[in-house]
């Protein structure tokens, strides 16, 4: 088979950890009969360097007329002066609107090899941890109305939260789907007790709840939620949230795991489509100095196979190679510890195509 990739290294580590992804891309295709085709294309501060703009139409057009998307990381401090809407990061958010990506799947996966790196204590993850928060990523705080006013205490900024039935609905149905494709529990997480939007988003989940009766749903406050998951992580399995609460509560998620440079992301549009990038940011203090974790942005590529391409056999090729890795002692420096071989990007990028080739 062929597929058609949209590549975005965009800034920072993200052409090192884009790199390593595509050298394991190419092995798992020459393994397995098929042929990635990558179009590289600009977004984040390398746009704004190049073009002015941080997402160039030319970006969205290749990427709206692919089979899925690659992103690395955008922004750094270089761009921090910028105003709010010319920055790097704005290339995100329009991304996820024009390719309508509006549901953003986080694994917060503990791997038994890190497990000494995890924060909590031990008897807290004993038998692991395997979490998924479904963040809807196209409505919400972060994309409602917005502005300045006068007040009777001088100038305010206000930002609009606002969700419609069917925002609600379409993330909950994914969120259903993988319930019934893990154990079958589902905690939706609001502030139904204060916000009006919550209250909503409560009603709608509990109605398309009625649909799934082997799911049990629970609701929980954002607060208690974000208490509950360094309390006892253990009894999340999916978590559907919206686009704020989703924002604060996956990082929360991803750092319990040990570290943020494991942990990939997908996200969805109706369909098959999809963008993928891991969830470490740009890290530009580090960037181009063989230093950078690949890892994540593997295992987003694994996520690509497995969610945009059905390609089952490939994504668990990729997981199990990364795994067999971290077996056998190998460690970049944000997940180095005493007793281990620390390694740089492209070396991690070379163990793993070799792992691929050797299972």
């Amino acid at each position: 088979m062929n597929y058609n990739i949209a590549l975005v290294p965009g800034d920072g580590i993200g052409p090192d950890v884009t790199a390593e992804s595509v050298k394991v891309m190419d092995k798992v295709g020459e393994k397995y009969g098929h042929k990635f085709q990558f179009t590289t294309v600009l977004a984040g501060g390398a746009a704004i360097d190049a073009e002015g703009t941080c997402l160039p139409r030319n970006t969205v057009d290749v990427c709206k007329n692919s089979d899925a998307v690659f992103l690395g990381a955008v922004g750094g401090w270089k761009w921090d002066t910028l105003p709010g809407d010319q920055r790097p990061e704005r290339a995100i958010l329009g991304l996820r609107k024009e390719l309508g990506l509006f549901a953003n799947l986080r694994p917060a996966l503990l791997f038994e090899e890190l497990a000494g790196a995890c924060p909590l204590k031990a008897e807290i993850i004993e038998g692991g941890l395997d979490i998924v928060v479904v963040r809807e990523l196209t409505g919400g705080i972060y994309f409602g109305e917005k502005g300045y006013k006068n007040t009777e205490l001088g100038r305010a900024a206000y930002d609009v939260e606002q969700y419609s039935e069917e925002e609600v609905k379409r993330i909950a149905v994914v969120a259903f789907d993988m319930a019934m494709k893990r154990n079958k529990k589902l905690i939706s997480v609001d502030k139904a007790n204060v916000l009006e939007s919550s209250r909503l988003w409560r009603s709608v989940v509990t109605e398309i709840a009625k649909g799934y009766p082997e799911v049990a749903l629970n609701h929980m406050y954002v607060d208690n939620a974000a208490m509950q998951l360094v309390r006892d992580p253990k009894q999340f399995d999916v978590i559907v949230t919206s686009n704020l609460f989703g924002d604060i509560l996956s990082d929360e998620a991803s750092m319990i795991t040990g570290s943020i440079g494991m942990l990939p992301s997908a996200s969805l549009a109706k369909g098959n489509f999809g963008l993928y990038e891991p969830i470490h940011g740009s890290a530009p203090d580090i960037a181009g100095q063989n230093k950078a974790n690949p890892m994540a942005s593997i295992l987003s590529f694994a996520m690509m196979m497995r969610y945009t391409f059905g390609l089952t056999n490939e994504a668990d090729e990729i997981e199990k190679a990364v795994k067999s890795v971290l077996g056998k002692g190998c460690r970049t420096a944000d997940i180095m510890s005493p007793g281990y071989e620390l390694i740089g990007t492209k070396e991690m990028g070379d163990r793993i195509v070799k792992a691929i080739d050797e299972q």
